[in-house]
């Protein structure tokens, strides 16, 4: 019996098949998904910011993508899953309002950027994305074969 749980904002978990993952409201956050292509292990985190540099006390690693994902592939390597066998998909990183000419602060595609980099510098491939734009997403991840569902409003339903 599959189980759907949740991963709220700055927040991340792992689950093992059948079970699938799924966060609400992506905007400019963006969820990070683990799936290991061997033991059907997943993860998933949803990142609110890219860096948790000059943040005193960070409480909440998951808030940042540099905290926060090697910390969810610490959690999947708990389970038994090999770091060689990861692949990563990403979703969310909108860019919400109307930003000035300001690219600093434009969250979200700095929230992708930094994902990227992190999860490059842990030498997991990026296998699909749907990032960008100026709509929310709701995600669910599914362990069974490591399909993203991306919903929106106005846009429908994908899967990568």
């Amino acid at each position: 019996m599959m189980e759907i749980i949740k991963v709220g904002m700055a927040d991340l978990n792992v689950t093992t098949y059948p079970n699938a993952l799924t966060t609400l409201g992506l905007g400019s956050c963006v969820g990070v998904c683990i799936y290991d292509t061997k033991t059907k292990a997943i993860g998933m985190i949803h990142i609110m910011l890219p860096y948790s540099w000059g943040v005193k006390n960070n409480t909440n690693p998951a808030k940042f993508a540099d905290t926060g994902i090697p910390l969810l592939i610490e959690k999947m390597e708990e389970l038994g899953v090999a770091k060689k066998n990861m692949v990563a998909k990403l979703a969310g990183g909108a860019q919400m309002f109307e930003v000035t000419r300001s690219e600093f602060m434009n969250i979200g595609k700095r929230n992708v950027e930094a994902a990227k980099k992190v999860l490059q510098d842990l030498g997991i491939s990026i296998v699909a994305e749907d990032t960008g734009g100026n709509y929310g997403r709701t995600i669910i991840f599914y362990s069974e074969d490591g399909r993203l569902e991306i919903k929106t409003i106005g846009k429908g339903t994908k899967t990568i």
